[in-house]
């Protein structure tokens, strides 16, 4: 992993470690790194011990699983779990890097990263959490449109017009020109229509089980609340920027609230990534499954540096 690699092995002192959300998972992700290193073998053992079932087959064996909320959350984490010990076994020390975050989901992994949350605690919580989220979308119709182009004045505008017809609002703001909007399916409806009027030649609706980061979500958010406070959370011994205000955040009862509030309030990524400029921290890592969050990066900054571990070939790229 380039510079990285030359400090450490792996990641080098005052490096930023980034993990990526849902929508990174694919089918077979992390069995290339189980088949070639013990630790991440081990991890997706561990997972399936954790959850009574086998995630690994769901994550490997084909099909739509691999995609379905309460599949691809626990997945990704686990993944991303797995790579980073893999980098420990080749030198990482987590406790050396500048910050962790992570888009959405991400976050959970963060908090794990940072020794803010035990791996089989965080597991439990994610494949709830995708189980609440799935039971919310099926409930509620719902669903999500990326705007191409958008800036986020435009962006709000078009979702109080879709909020006219139904719960709607801004969901992600991920990076410059790329911003997403939530809602029920009447509203997105009404927002699509109304786009090419507001200067947006292209919207898509994204594959997605419903409409997250907004009020579709609620119950999810309940549930959530009351599976965290079950919980043990410590203060991150790296500094964590959180989704939700885009800063640092340590106090474990602010980490607590702030992770139920998350499936309900908008990902405020792009805001976050700079936070973590204005700090100072220009290089990052991504391990976990795809390079989203590389690709995020490089639009917001293009003079950050990132590098991606998604796959056991980018240890010597």
């Amino acid at each position: 992993m380039g510079e990285a690699r030359e400090a450490t092995g792996v990641l080098s002192p005052g490096q930023g470690i980034l993990f990526p959300g849902q929508g990174a998972q694919f089918e077979g992700m992390g069995r290339d790194w189980c088949e070639a290193f013990a630790p991440a073998r081990e991890t997706f053992e561990q997972a399936d011990e954790v959850l009574g079932f086998a995630l690994s087959r769901a994550c490997w064996s084909g099909g739509p699983a691999v995609d379905r909320t309460d599949v691809a959350q626990p997945g990704i984490f686990v993944t991303s779990v797995a790579i980073v010990r893999v980098l420990e076994q080749r030198g990482l020390d987590r406790s050396s890097a500048a910050l962790t975050a992570g888009l959405s989901l991400g976050e959970y992994t963060a908090l794990w990263c940072a020794d803010a949350l035990d791996f089989a605690d965080g597991l439990r919580l994610v494949r709830l959490r995708g189980e609440a989220m799935q039971a919310a979308s099926e409930a509620t119709p719902s669903g999500m449109v990326s705007l191409t182009g958008a800036d986020p004045e435009q962006a709000r505008t078009l979702a109080a017009l879709g909020a006219e017809h139904g719960i709607c609002s801004v969901a992600n703001f991920n990076a410059p020109g790329q911003i997403i909007v939530s809602g029920e399916i009447a509203a997105l409806d009404a927002l699509e229509a109304a786009a090419p009027e507001h200067g947006l030649r292209r919207t898509r609706r994204l594959v997605v089980a419903g409409g997250f980061h907004s009020e579709c979500m609620r119950p999810a958010a309940r549930q959530l609340e009351a599976a965290l406070r079950q919980v043990e959370i410590r203060a991150p011994r790296v500094p964590f920027i959180s989704n939700v205000t885009a800063d640092f955040t340590s106090e474990p009862e602010a980490v607590r609230r702030q992770l139920a509030q998350q499936v309900i309030a908008p990902v405020r990524w792009e805001a976050c990534v700079r936070r973590a400029l204005a700090a100072g921290v220009a290089r990052f890592v991504e391990p976990g499954p795809g390079q989203v969050l590389a690709g995020l990066l490089r639009r917001i900054e293009p003079s950050a540096e990132v590098r991606a571990a998604a796959r056991p070939a980018d240890l010597d790229a």
